[in-house]
Order: C-alpha cells, then sequence, then structure tokens
C-alpha cells in the first residue's frame, strides 16, 4: 500500500527527516536532538551485520520500540525519554536504516522479526518485554510475538495500517497498483545515483530533502549521510516489493495472541494526505484491520486519539506513554 503515505511528484516521504513543524520566524535549533547524530551502541548481530541500539531508563519490564516503515529510532525522540522516567526503554534502527548496517534482503516481517530477536539475545535485553510499534512495525511486532510469545508481555499498536483496502475499493487497489509502480521505479533511481555516489547532483535532487533548519549542522549532516548509502535505498526497494503483498491481504485469521494485553492507539486524522476519494474506504479498511487485530487476543483494545495523524508517537506521546503505563499495569497480579 503507496497511497496512504504518498507526496505527490515527491519521494519526500520515504526520505524524511523527523517531521517538525516550521514557523515564519528563525527557527530554533534543538540541540536535544543531536544524540542522533551518533550511533547509540552498535550490537553484531551475526554474519558481520550491526544494528544500532539506544537504550535508557531502568526498571522492569523493558519496553522495546519498533519504528515505522523506513523510520529509524529518531521517531522516538518525544517518546523514549518520557518512558525512560519509569522504565527501561530501547529503540533500535532496523537494517538498512539510520547507523545500521544493510542486512539480507530481501527484508521481509520475517527477517526484520528475526533480526530483532538476535538484537534482544544478544544485547541481553531483559525479557518478556513491552513491545511498541509504529505502522509497519506494528506488523514487525506482532510477527515476532508469533514466533516468541514467551518475550512478549504487552504489545502496545500505534495505528496499525489498513490492509486489503481492495474489498471496499477496487478504484483504490488500480491506483495504488499504478503508483507502487511509479514509485517503484523512482526507488530504483535513487538507488542507482547513491551507487554511483551522485545523490547531492540535480539529476537526483528528488531523492533526498535539503537540510532542516531546525536540526544542528552535525544532525543534518549524519541524516544525509545515511541516507545516501546505497543499502538505505537498497532496504526500501526491498520493504516496498513485500509490502505490496502484506497490506493487500486481510488481517490472518491464524493470528492469536492468547491473552497477552493488547493495546491499539486509534488516531483521529490518519489520512489527511490521502486523496478525497479514498478517504472512506481507507478509513473502513482500518476499522476493520484494527478490530480483527485486537481480536487477537482476549485483552485487545482500541484506544481512540484525538488530535493526531498516523503519527501518534509525534503528536500525541503523552497518548502513547499513557498506553505503555497501562499495559504495564495490566501484568500486575491482581490482589
Amino acid at each position: 500500500m503507496t497511497i496512504r503515505r504518498s507526496k505527490p511528484l515527491a519521494l519526500a516521504y520515504l526520505m524524511s527527516f523527523i517531521a517538525m513543524p516550521l514557523t515564519a520566524e528563525t527557527p530554533h535549533v534543538d540541540s536535544s536532538l543531536d544524540i542522533y547524530a551518533k550511533p547509540g551502541q552498535f550490537v553484531n548481530i551475526g554474519k558481520h551485520q550491526r544494528l544500532n541500539l539506544r537504550c535508557s531508563g531502568e526498571g522492569t519490564p523493558t519496553v522495546v520500540l519498533e519504528s515505522g516503515n523506513n523510520a529509524d529510532s529518531m521517531t522516538w525522540f518525544k517518546l523514549q525519554p518520557e518512558i525512560a522516567k519509569f522504565t527501561r526503554v530501547c529503540a533500535y534502527d532496523r537494517a538498512g536504516t539510520g547507523f545500521s548496517d544493510g542486512g539480507p534482503l530481501p527484508r521481509n516481517l520475517d527477517l526484520n522479526s528475526a533480526d530483532l530477536s538476535e538484537l534482544i539475545h544478544t544485547a541481553h535485553i531483559a525479557m518478556p518485554a513491552v513491545f511498541v510499534g509504529h505502522s509497519y512495525g506494528t506488523n514487525v511486532v506482532r510477527r515476532f510475538a508469533d514466533k516468541h510469545p514467551n518475550d512478549v508481555a504487552a504489545l502496545v499498536l500505534l495505528d496499525p495500517p489498513p490492509q486489503n483496502v481492495g474489498e471496499f475499493s477496487p478504484e483504490f487497489e488500480n491506483a495504488d497498483d499504478k503508483e507502487h509502480n511509479g514509485m517503484l521505479a523512482a526507488i530504483r533511481n535513487c538507488e542507482k545515483g547513491a551507487e554511483a555516489g551522485k545523490l547531492d547532483t540535480p539529476e537526483f535532487k528528488d531523492c533526498l530533502r535539503p537540510p532542516n533548519p531546525q536540526f544542528s549542522a552535525e544532525l543534518n549532516a549524519a541524516i544525509h549521510a545515511n541516507k545516501t548509502r546505497p543499502a538505505f535505498w537498497q532496504t526500501i526497494i526491498s520493504i516496498t516489493e513485500a509490502n505490496a503483498d502484506l497490506y493487500r491481504q486481510p488481517v490472518s485469521k491464524a493470528e492469536s495472541h492468547g491473552a497477552t494485553p493488547l493495546l491499539i492507539l486509534q488516531p483521529d486524522s490518519p489520512f489527511e494526505d490521502v486523496p478525497a476519494e479514498f478517504r472512506k474506504p481507507m478509513e473502513q479498511a482500518r476499522q476493520k484491520t484494527q478490530q480483527a487485530i485486537a481480536a487477537t487476543s482476549t485483552r485487545g483494545k482500541i484506544v481512540p486519539v484525538s488530535h493526531s495523524s498516523h503519527d501518534v508517537q509525534m503528536d500525541r506521546p503523552d497518548a502513547a506513554v499513557e498506553a505503555v503505563r497501562t499495559a504495564i499495569a495490566m501484568l500486575a497480579p491482581k490482589p
């Protein structure tokens, strides 16, 4: 599914720096974000592949943060410090994103969940943990929970994307196919530019955003360096291909998380960037998808979130923090 996240005549959503509102005034550089200009801890998960891990705070259970499609650990810059005030919390860059090495291709849910398992084992992250996923990351943590149920204390899912929208609109499916093919062609062109070291030339001007004026020069340079790597583009291509099949299917009836606490945060404004004619079927598919996911646990619950786009961790980090606290409270034995 690509229409949900695409922008006409631009690839910027793929390469986006963290979205932050800009004003007409001179932007204030947020120096607190400079921790993302350098890697945290490199963890070798085997076969010369390193993943970048960032952990903070103390306490149990540990909270593990899984970012959305093509995002990295910086997407949690508002949420992680708040969770670290009351327990241990870890975020990481998936293979090919942020500071992490590119991994084996093709990338898919099974490979990404396997990487997560290796990261947890190698870095000695205490299990069971509360897993928080955003967007595509909700699929990753659910697949991880399928394969490693004893490692999962609770799931907090920030707006799982709609699946099987074609059930409500065949026109959407046709339009999505066309946009998907055009996007892949554009991304492959950017990958060629990265391979040739030419992404900064006018020929590839649509592949990268300019520096964010709210970031320091050091942070902008680090983001630029990470997103000019061929591994970044190779990962995007592979995930984009895999997601075409993933999002076309409904939630599997075989998926089950038993009595694991499972909270789904459902924002009220997820489709503002979607063509008007597709908003209704996408909302219908989102409701059906999230209801099906909630039903995979006897303790599944959908939590409405007001004043938020799809990026709940950016717009309403307070709601996400509260959901984590709720999930942890659900783990406490009844008196």
